[in-house]
């Protein structure tokens, strides 16, 4: 059982920078892909980055490539979500999602465990 809490969210201007934190329980995580999803008011959730198991490999959308730096840190049990160069199109609820095989996927039906979300607001 892995349980997952973001944190980092808030309400920037377009431009501005976030990090978003998605912290783990348990012990296992470690053996766990990690996925970072959006779901903005009216629109389904999109993928929009993700990180294997050793952090080795990584995925990011095409809307948020070279913007967004997805990465992990075994010894904390967290996985976080640099955020650069904001835009309003990126204001949605933002979760961070587990997959217990450990292989990073675009696929949200491949992941087994779910953080509530963290609101991620960019004014023009």
């Amino acid at each position: 059982q892995v349980q997952l809490v973001e944190s980092g969210g808030g309400s920037v201007q377009a431009g501005g920078s976030l990090k978003l934190s998605c912290a783990a329980s348990g012990r296992t995580f470690s053996t766990y892909a990690v996925g970072w999803f959006r779901q903005a008011p009216g629109k389904e959730r999109e993928f929009v980055a993700a990180i294997s198991k050793s952090g080795q490999i990584t995925y990011y959308a095409e809307s948020v490539k070279g913007r967004f730096t997805i990465s992990r840190d075994i010894d904390k049990n967290a996985v976080y979500l640099g955020m650069n160069s904001l835009k309003p199109e990126d204001t949605a609820v933002y979760s961070c999602a587990a997959e217990r095989w450990g292989s990073a996927s675009d696929n949200a039906g491949r992941y087994d465990y779910w953080g509530q979300g963290t609101q991620v607001t960019v004014s023009s």
